[in-house]
């Protein structure tokens, strides 16, 4: 199971926390401090993957990829594989350099509920649901035209907005 996903920049910045076990505040807080003091610990030239049972307890393990200014953080438990989350970092970067043309940092701030609704589409309640990067891309268009149609219902009949400005 994924307990949680992390993305956050080169000076610890959070960009986005979901986790999949509730948490108080305080103690994502504290979780993410943790995450960052690992990482930024690290050389370039280490493995991507780091037992993550001092951060997050018993059976815990954590997979990240650094891309330019941004970490892309995992963790999740022994039923999942290494190698497959770190394949499932690599389908949510795609599909967010699909959805932005070229993701930086700034995507990821001024786009907050779209890049919700991309991790969403891979992940529900902790378990993986979609790896595939153009099905993600499809939902996400779809959930867009749905959010742009809901937009354009007005709620005052248009001979009752005329009415009004008399």
């Amino acid at each position: 199971m994924i307990k949680a996903v992390m993305v956050m920049n080169t000076q610890g910045k959070t960009r986005l926390a979901k986790f999949y076990e509730y948490l108080p505040v305080e103690k994502q807080q504290e979780l993410l401090r943790g995450v960052f003091a690992v990482l930024c610990s690290r050389a370039e030239n280490v493995s991507n993957f780091i037992d993550a049972e001092s951060i997050f307890g018993p059976d815990s393990r954590l997979v990240y990829k650094h891309f330019a200014t941004l970490y892309f953080v995992f963790v999740f438990d022994s039923s999942e594989n290494e190698l497959a989350v770190l394949d499932l970092i690599q389908v949510f970067v795609e599909t967010l350099d699909r959805c932005f043309k070229n993701v930086c940092e700034l995507d990821v701030v001024f786009n907050y509920s779209k890049v919700h609704t991309i991790l969403d589409e891979m992940i529900f309640g902790g378990q993986v649901v979609e790896t595939s990067s153009s099905e993600i891309m499809k939902a996400v268009e779809e959930i867009s035209k749905l959010e742009a149609a809901s937009n354009a219902i007005t709620l005052i009949p248009k001979s009752a907005s005329g009415w009004r400005s008399r």
